[in-house]
């Protein structure tokens, strides 16, 4: 199975680095033109640089700040004056960590800003093209701690939760005009983001962090952290005509770590 995306433009959150870049870079070698999105203006374009190299494609680069929602809306918003996308891949940073002892009401409402509302808004825009072309694919970059929650990520905990919802009832929707709406939900990966995440708990519990992502990798039954190509790779394929009957469910991709059915 080849799967090829040429003619199809895609925009992809949070893509200068991490598991966002990984999905970029899969999609543009199958052949999409893509847009990634970050608030580094440096990296973004060291990246693009890099992806028209491999794929003889020119892709592009929106600087925003997903951190300040009025300015990003107002970015995201004459973005699509001028341009439509075909696939859309909701991801921002995450929120910050803590249990729910310690984060703040203020902190909930910059989390469901971050996570729920730029990602409302950037789907909202992307899908009058997708509607118009009977053809689009959504994808949200969750968490499994939507299933089983993680007591140092209570933010992400809840507001990625309200997402998957939102993903699910949008799928219903917009089902009949041939445009899928789906969530991953991410296991633990070899990210920057990740190595931020462990060093803060190893600080905490006064241990090393090999110590913790040793812990972290004995949790999961494959008894290892991910390769964001493999991310990549599912990605790149919920995004093509291969998965047009897959719409409106959570896929886990984490070695088998969620522990429920």
């Amino acid at each position: 199975m080849k799967i090829s995306l040429q003619n199809k433009k895609a925009l992809i959150g949070g893509s200068s680095k991490g598991l966002g870049f990984a999905v970029a870079e899969q999609l543009a070698l199958s052949g999409a033109q893509v847009t990634i999105v970050s608030s580094n203006e440096r990296l973004l374009k060291e990246r693009v640089l890099a992806l028209n190299k491999k794929t003889a494609l020119k892709h592009n680069f929106l600087v925003c700040d997903y951190n300040d929602h009025e300015s990003y809306a107002k970015k995201i918003s004459e973005y699509f004056d001028v341009n439509t996308v075909d696939i859309l891949v909701n991801n921002t940073q995450g929120p910050i960590a803590g249990d729910v002892n310690s984060v703040s009401i203020n902190d909930y409402q910059n989390a469901f800003d971050l996570l729920f509302k730029n990602i409302v808004l950037t789907s909202t825009l992307a899908l009058k093209n997708m509607k118009k072309n009977e053809w689009g694919r959504i994808i949200n970059m969750a968490s499994v701690s939507v299933k089983e929650p993680l007591r140092y990520l209570a933010l992400s905990n809840t507001i990625r939760s309200a997402l998957t919802t939102w993903g699910k009832t949008l799928s219903n929707e917009v089902a009949k005009s041939n445009i899928t709406v789906n969530n991953i939900l991410t296991g633990y990966f070899n990210t920057e983001r990740l190595e931020q995440l462990n060093s803060e708990k190893a600080k905490k519990m006064g241990v090393k962090v090999e110590e913790v992502f040793d812990a972290m990798k004995n949790q999961v039954p494959a008894k290892r952290i991910g390769n964001p190509k493999e991310f990549g790779y599912l990605a790149t394929f919920l995004s093509s005509d291969y998965a047009s009957y897959i719409n409106g469910i959570n896929i886990a991709i984490d070695g088998g770590l969620i522990k429920s059915l």
